[in-house]
């Protein structure tokens, strides 16, 4: 084969490998920045998440000390009775 022959076709061969390298960081790279957007977004489902189960379990102290004050009214009344159920 003739030497430029030769040396045009390892020139393009290092051409190729190049742009490989290239095409590869470029992905790595997308496949980084994707990985750092998602866990921000799970981070902020997190957070979101958090709040409605402190929300729920806040309703839910409300909703049972509302209870035990109509249940501990219902026992005194009965104590004030004289243990009368009517």
């Amino acid at each position: 084969m003739e030497p430029a022959r030769v040396e045009a076709i390892e020139s393009e061969l290092d051409r190729i490998i190049e742009k490989r390298a290239k095409e590869s960081k470029d992905a790595n790279r997308t496949q980084e920045l994707w990985k750092a957007a998602a866990r921000v977004h799970n981070e902020g489902r997190r957070r979101e998440h958090l709040a409605a189960w402190y929300d729920f379990h806040e309703r839910m102290h409300d909703v049972h000390r509302g209870l035990a004050e109509e249940h501990a009214g219902k026992a005194l009344a009965l104590l004030g009775a004289g243990g009368d159920t009517t």
